[in-house]
């Protein structure tokens, strides 16, 4: 073997064991970019992304559209340094995603309870927006528990053998006069179905000395149709504002975003608060992507989303439910709403 083959060889050994580095050796990074986009407004796999079953609801326009962010996991040094070459993509540690004292699993089983809390304050915040009054809402059954079969989640209990209750105040003062083993009468109203009440025992629990009725109850805006969300496989909280305002446009007269293409992000309280979110530049280039010309942005993220400010779609900044409305209005008549 002549001095120039090995030099030859010399040469390819170091490229061959970067090439085989890049390909299989992984890194501790995890990679975040635009997501894909779900127009609240429109369906899904043929369902309604926000399905209104029960009342009358009216036609829509345009787009609502939900944004989200893509993250990528287990990536090779190789596919880790083509994501921050191209410019799209931001490395993050790890450990900032997925905590070292929590599994995958349990990050995961996290964002999936955020996104279910989502969809409740979503719900409430547009019942509330549209005037709806509170209800003592059931918003968990223990099964098995003494309640199991007889009441629901969603429905609204107004009375307590007999005694009305207003509140959950009121409520737990009465459930507070009882004891394990008695026998109640709960009048109820449930969701497309006429009012009933419900004969239930009550069992007993360590944690106190009276009856014990096995459900979770809240003060909340309750209406008697039902309100459901078809998104499958989305985590986080960051959906509530753009559900609440599909929630608000089906059941209002004409288009809340005069038919243009609006897409948004933003978490919302029960009571219509606008909360800031994670990776708003990355929800951004999702928006635009997918064609939006309009952005909510919550006002917290105003600074940073101006960070990559497009002429081709206007940023409008919303704090609360009603003011997100508000924009809508103003931008439908041709005005300028509070940009950032």
């Amino acid at each position: 073997m002549n001095r120039r083959i090995l030099t030859l060889m010399a040469a390819l050994v170091p490229i061959v064991v970067f090439g085989v580095l890049l390909a299989v050796v992984t890194v501790p990074y995890v990679s975040l970019g635009p997501g894909p986009t779900f127009d609240t407004l429109g369906e899904v796999d043929g369902k309604q992304v926000v399905a209104i079953d029960g009342i009358q609801t009216h036609p829509t326009s345009g787009h609502l559209n939900m944004t989200t962010v893509a993250q990528r996991d287990g990536l090779t040094l190789g596919q880790a340094l083509t994501l921050w070459a191209s410019g799209r993509e931001q490395l993050v540690p790890r450990d900032l995603i997925f905590p070292p004292e929590k599994s995958r699993e349990d990050v995961e089983k996290s964002q999936n309870a955020d996104f279910k809390q989502s969809e409740f304050s979503a719900e409430y915040a547009a019942l509330g927006y549209l005037k709806y009054p509170d209800a003592v809402r059931v918003e968990k059954v223990n099964d098995p528990g003494p309640s199991a079969g007889k009441l629901q989640v969603g429905d609204a209990i107004d009375a307590v053998n007999g005694t009305p209750v207003a509140n959950v105040e009121a409520f737990t003062s009465l459930l507070k006069a009882t004891k394990p083993g008695q026998e109640i009468v709960i009048g109820y109203r449930r969701k497309n179905a006429p009012p009933g009440t419900a004969r239930i025992t009550l069992g007993d629990n360590s944690d106190r000395d009276y009856g014990y009725l096995g459900v979770a109850v809240l003060n909340a805006p309750w209406a008697p149709f039902t309100i459901d969300f078809n998104l499958a496989n989305i985590g986080g909280p960051s959906a509530g504002l753009m559900f609440s305002l599909a929630v608000i446009d089906k059941l209002t007269t004409g288009d809340l975003n005069g038919s243009k293409f609006v897409a948004g992000t933003g978490t919302i309280s029960e009571d219509g608060k606008v909360g800031p979110i994670g990776g708003i530049t990355h929800k951004m280039m999702a928006a635009q992507e997918a064609g939006a010309t309009v952005f909510l942005v919550p006002a917290d993220n105003c600074d940073e989303a101006k960070s990559m400010r497009d002429d081709s779609m206007e940023l409008v900044k919303v704090d609360t439910l009603s003011g997100a409305v508000e924009s809508l209005h103003t931008l439908t008549s041709g005005g300028g709403p509070p940009g950032c």
